[in-house]
């Protein structure tokens, strides 16, 4: 059932003021500390705003590691799992490069057990720690990425095996209900083309727990060959909604929706059909019936915007990219449009920054779907970060995920200082964790962006990645619930 122009303006004209303050998550700012208002695009640390709040959120400082790899606050501590180049597989061979999106599983005996992406795109050849090609679980022997698995054991032991290999620039991915794993590729390379012998822009689904699940592994058509970004499931009504990490035009979210009598299960979508079900992307328009070209209209917290989805002509993109077969005025698009993830009854969606491509600047916003009432809210947004070097700025989210204890932990993205941080549901941020690792020069230092931020089963250990060189990290500390407020 389609949500048309006139339904939207009729509910939002019903529920006045309201339905843009909807939701869990309210306005990230560009310090940590800040409180963002409605409608202030520019914003800033505020100290009359903490005094109102009465408390500050988060753990507290950073502390500067004398390892000179992660700072983390007071009482907190990491401890590396995979570490490319110093670390093995079970084979033997390196573990792999270029971590990026990340998901926990309860394993074994009490093991922690972790599917990690590998974005590692071009021909083969040119990898220096490639994803090894196992036996069995090779899609494009030409191609260097894939995923590995990683069980932490209760004892602290670490093992690693390969769950996928041959597919390329596997960057985020996501989590199913039925405790599998979708890697996404971020490519449109063809067989034929920057060295592949197969076509690539997939998504693949990864069984951590069962390793003969993962054999002769097969791309899921269905969901379309483009630059996947990042995937989640709805469990109620099995739709998946999909991100695209392109430019020129800027990428498009998508939802998928099962053909009729389909059911989820381990394996089960890489039985269909390459035409099943039926793959669409979004058409948004505002409160007054007005169509929105591209996300990055929205410079206002709270901002709702109606949903409606238009069908995919062709979603293999035999001859033309997918998002390039709509015309202007058919689809809504963003730039950047990165990590998701599903919680709170819908997907929290980013789009990372925004240039000179789109038609207004930012650096970083998060919106929340709602399938219910098919509508996009603005839940975070940051301003252009003036100064990236500067310590203290957060900019360029990227992958996200909901945490056990009040509001979002993110990975961030963007250019300078390289932050984990989080922001409560009142809308608070606070830093979690900062990216020491230098691996530019002196003069010209540069810090890698993390990924694959997660929380173990239990909530007590939060794992992230700094892609490179690609090393897994696991955080302890007194983790607390962070007051709204």
């Amino acid at each position: 059932m389609s949500l048309t122009r006139r339904d939207f303006t009729r509910r939002s004209a019903a529920a006045g003021a309201g339905i843009a303050l909807a939701g869990t998550v309210g306005a990230l700012a560009t310090a940590p500390g800040a409180l963002a208002a409605e409608g202030d695009y520019e914003a800033t640390a505020s100290t009359e705003g903490q005094a109102d709040a009465g408390h500050t959120p988060g753990y507290g400082p950073l502390v500067a590691d004398p390892k000179g790899l992660l700072a983390l606050p007071a009482g907190f501590s990491y401890r590396v799992i995979t570490y490319t180049g110093k670390t093995t597989l079970e084979s033997g061979e390196s573990t792999p490069s270029n971590h990026d999106g990340t998901a926990t599983f309860e394993g074994p005996r009490g093991a922690t057990l972790l599917v990690n992406n590998h974005e590692i795109g071009g021909p083969r050849t040119k990898a220096a720690h490639p994803v090894p090609l196992t036996e069995g679980l090779v899609y494009d022997p030409a191609a260097a990425g894939g995923c590995t698995v990683v069980e932490v054991r209760r004892d602290g032991q670490v093992a690693e095996w390969v769950g996928i290999a041959g597919t390329a620039t596997n960057c985020a991915g996501g989590r199913t209900p039925w405790d599998t794993w979708l890697t996404c590729e971020e490519t449109e390379d063809k067989a034929g083309s920057n060295g592949m012998t197969k076509d690539h822009g997939y998504v693949f689904e990864v069984d951590p727990a069962d390793r003969r699940a993962n054999r002769s592994p097969q791309p899921i058509k269905a969901l379309g060959r483009y630059a996947h970004e990042a995937v989640v499931i709805d469990p109620k009504r099995g739709h998946a909604y999909l991100t695209e990490d392109a430019a020129g035009p800027n990428g498009l979210l998508y939802r998928w929706t099962p053909p009729q009598g389909f059911e989820h299960g381990r394996g089960k979508l890489r039985t269909l059909a390459a035409d099943a079900g039926v793959l669409q992307a979004t058409k948004c328009f505002d409160s007054g019936g007005r169509f929105v070209d591209d996300l990055s209209r929205a410079t206002q917290i709270g901002t709702v915007y109606g949903v409606d989805w238009v069908d995919v002509q062709d979603r293999d993109a035999r001859t033309v990219s997918v998002r390039k077969q709509f015309a202007a005025g058919e689809v809504t698009r963003a730039r950047k449009l990165e990590g998701m993830w599903w919680g709170d009854g819908g997907a929290y969606i980013v789009s990372s920054f925004a240039r000179t491509e789109s038609p207004v600047q930012h650096d970083g916003q998060v919106w929340f779907y709602d399938p219910k009432r098919r509508t996009l809210t603005l839940k975070v947004l940051l301003g252009v970060n003036a100064d990236p070097a500067k310590d203290g700025a957060f900019d360029g989210p990227d992958n996200i995920t909901v945490s056990p204890y009040g509001g979002l932990v993110i990975a961030e993205d963007g250019n300078g200082v390289q932050h984990l941080f989080g922001a409560t549901d009142g809308g608070r941020t606070y830093p979690i964790a900062r990216n020491e690792l230098n691996i530019g020069t002196e003069q010209e230092p540069e810090y890698s962006e993390f990924t694959g931020v997660t929380f173990s089963p239990d909530g007590r250990t939060l794992y992230a990645n700094i892609q490179t060189p690609g090393i897994m990290l696991a955080i302890t500390g007194p983790w607390k619930r962070q007051r709204s407020n």
